[in-house]
């Protein structure tokens, strides 16, 4: 049943069901545990901020500009990640398309949006060895070039405002999926940014608009943010990956 180019609702439904039983089966193991999952994502993070915020000696005022400067720059390599590989397949990143395009948006839908257990937590934040990789291969050479280039302050603020930066962005996409009437979901503009993130998980917009995962920054300054209100307009063309190519 197709309705204005869209999948019926109990048609959709029923496919969003059955790809949760295969996900579940093949992908998620009898030893995950998503708790510990969650409480290794927000622990390593939270022992990276500490550690840094520990070793900072005495910030000038021009020092602190980096906290805000990392904040804008973590939220644009937030939208062009999400809007590029994450939704278009790019030499290289395969897996990265593959687990969101081909998995995550699979397994949640606009109206399928709520993980059912810890299990699920799976489906919904980044692999383990994705956070170390991103603490190690990311975070800290660019520290250490910034400590090279600056001030150990500066290096030191650049990478906690990072973790802090994916902390947040790992919470938020998780409060997102958890259940509509829970105590997450009754948080402070926790309303807004999920209804947001809701609409992304629409079939027919997920390629086009809401990229932001956290705040639409990128999505206002690049005609890409859709609020619902009416017919979303054309995004400005960009181009990923190889002519022809896009996302599930």
């Amino acid at each position: 049943m197709e309705r204005n180019g869209r999948i019926g609702t109990n048609d959709g439904l029923a496919a969003v069901a059955a790809f949760r039983a295969r996900y579940r089966r093949d992908e998620i193991g009898p030893h995950y545990d998503g708790r510990r999952h969650l409480a290794f994502t927000g622990g390593l993070s939270l022992a990276a901020i500490g550690a840094c915020l520990a070793a900072l000696g005495p910030v000038s005022p021009l020092e602190w500009l980096v906290v805000p400067l990392t904040f804008v720059y973590a939220n644009l390599v937030e939208y062009f990640g999400h809007r590029g590989p994450m939704h278009h397949p790019v030499r290289g990143l395969g897996l990265l398309f593959r687990r969101h395009a081909g998995q995550h948006h699979r397994f949640f839908r606009d109206d399928a949006m709520a993980f059912e257990g810890s299990g699920d937590y799976k489906a919904v934040l980044f692999p383990p060895v994705m956070i170390v990789f991103y603490l190690v291969g990311f975070a800290l050479p660019a520290g250490l070039l910034l400590a090279w280039l600056t001030t150990p302050n500066v290096a030191l603020l650049f990478v906690a405002t990072a973790v802090a930066y994916f902390l947040n962005y790992e919470l938020l996409h998780f409060a997102y999926h958890s259940a509509p009437d829970g105590r997450l979901a009754r948080l402070p503009l926790m309303g807004r940014l999920r209804q947001l993130h809701t609409l992304h998980h629409r079939p027919e917009l997920m390629q086009t608009h809401n990229f932001n995962i956290t705040y639409p920054i990128g999505d206002w300054l690049f005609g890409t943010l859709y609020r619902g209100r009416r017919k979303p307009a054309p995004p400005r063309p960009r181009q990923f990956g190889r002519r022809g190519d896009s996302g599930v």
